[in-house]
């Protein structure tokens, strides 16, 4: 997994004000789900990319590419 990726999604969810645990209820999937993803052991599929995006009001290039 990417760690830009990771790093990212991390710092979008910091900036919403939001737990883990949050993120996962929205998204409809445990918690450690979610926590793999920041992590790094695992990636969201593109559904899952498409509704971080939206939750966390970040576009996907941002969530992927840049420095957040």
């Amino acid at each position: 997994m990417d760690k830009t990726f990771c790093k990212n999604l991390r710092a979008a969810r910091l900036e919403k004000n939001m737990t883990q645990k949050q993120v996962a209820l929205h998204l409809n999937v445990v918690e450690s789900c979610y926590a793999n993803w920041e992590q790094g052991r695992t990636e969201p599929n593109i559904e899952m990319l498409r509704k971080l995006s939206a939750l966390l009001e970040v576009s996907l290039d941002d969530l992927i590419n840049s420095q957040l």
